[in-house]
């Protein structure tokens, strides 16, 4: 059986550590912060949808999802997570990067205004 207890009070604590305790032996236990909301998701979605219909890369009309990918990278290597390039398994070239899916509220947050700012460098207009 999965549980997932997110301590934001009291007895969401007891709750969790109940939990733990009567856990089956070999079970796993995993404390992480918070993953990205869903309105933190769909923001950035909105957000490369305006980028493919109003800007190009290197003269190329990309759609929201290859933005995304640039965007990430892009992201990763200005926070100092760096970026990482690696051959494909048809000899193409592959961006290894996070997952948005995996990133903290507090790392999408940072991704959300990275992307607003190159949208303001680079005249994208986006609704808030």
């Amino acid at each position: 059986m999965n549980q997932i207890f997110v301590l934001s009070h009291p007895q969401a604590r007891q709750n969790a550590a109940q939990a733990v305790l009567q856990a089956e032996p070999g079970y796993r236990v995993e404390i992480k912060p918070r993953t990205r909301s869903s309105d933190q998701n769909a923001r950035l979605h909105a957000i490369f949808g305006e980028i493919a219909k109003q800007a190009k890369w290197m003269g190329r009309t990309l759609t929201p999802t290859q933005w995304k990918t640039l965007m990430i990278s892009g992201h990763a290597a200005a926070t100092g997570h760096g970026a990482d390039m690696v051959p494909g398994l048809e000899g193409e070239f592959v961006s290894i990067r996070e997952s948005s899916a995996q990133m903290s509220v507090a790392r999408m947050t940072s991704l959300i205004e990275y992307v607003q700012a190159w949208c303001v460098d680079n005249n994208v207009e986006v609704s808030q």
